[in-house]
């Protein structure tokens, strides 16, 4: 069953899911479609079209905007920022040329962080506090910064992966392996 705040709006022709908790002040608009086991923090809003995935984590004062779409167990930090117009003026309609921009499965960005639309942050990829995303992000890829850069890699429990000569790493906290090979990560157990 899911809760759903008195002072939250949740529009008819969005759709819910199971155990979801939306909090005060939020909105959901119609056409947004939110999986189970969702919660969607304080003063946040969901606009048309918006897809969010299972088991998803939305932190205060976040606006998840027309053509984001979140897969299962994204976290979104308190604050953090989407877009979906490039070249945005108040004179002018660009509403046809949203953007998607796609957060992948297990991704984080964090508080205050920056996503300009248009891009693919990758699974299980860290995007740190403050940082401003500008282009596509890889699987696994630990981001900072104003532009973002990588700085590394981390597990899929968000721990820093330190790879061997071989190119292999293992998680602190679950044992599991990591292969960096051609640029890119991918766990191998």
């Amino acid at each position: 069953m899911s809760f759903i705040h008195e002072t939250a709006v949740v529009d008819e022709g969005s759709v819910i899911g199971e155990n979801v908790k939306i909090w005060h002040f939020s909105h959901v608009m119609s056409g947004a479609r939110i999986g189970d086991n969702c919660n969607i923090g304080q003063n946040v809003v969901v606009s048309p079209d918006v897809r969010i995935g299972n088991n998803v984590k939305i932190q205060n004062n976040v606006s998840v905007y027309t053509g984001v779409i979140c897969e299962d167990d994204v976290f979104l930090g308190p604050s953090m920022v989407f877009t979906n117009v490039i070249n945005p003026r108040s004179f002018v309609n660009r509403k046809s040329e949203f953007k998607q921009t796609l957060v992948r499965k297990g991704a984080s960005i964090g508080a205050n962080a920056t996503v300009v639309c248009g891009v693919e942050i990758g699974a299980y990829a860290m995007v740190g506090a403050g940082t401003v995303v500008t282009k596509d992000v890889k699987p696994f890829a630990l981001m900072v910064g104003n532009p973002a850069r990588q700085i590394g890699w981390v597990s899929e429990y968000g721990h820093r992966l330190a790879f061997d000569e071989t190119g292999r790493a293992v998680c602190p906290e679950t044992n599991s392996s990591y292969e960096l090979r051609n640029g890119l990560v991918r766990k191998i157990d």
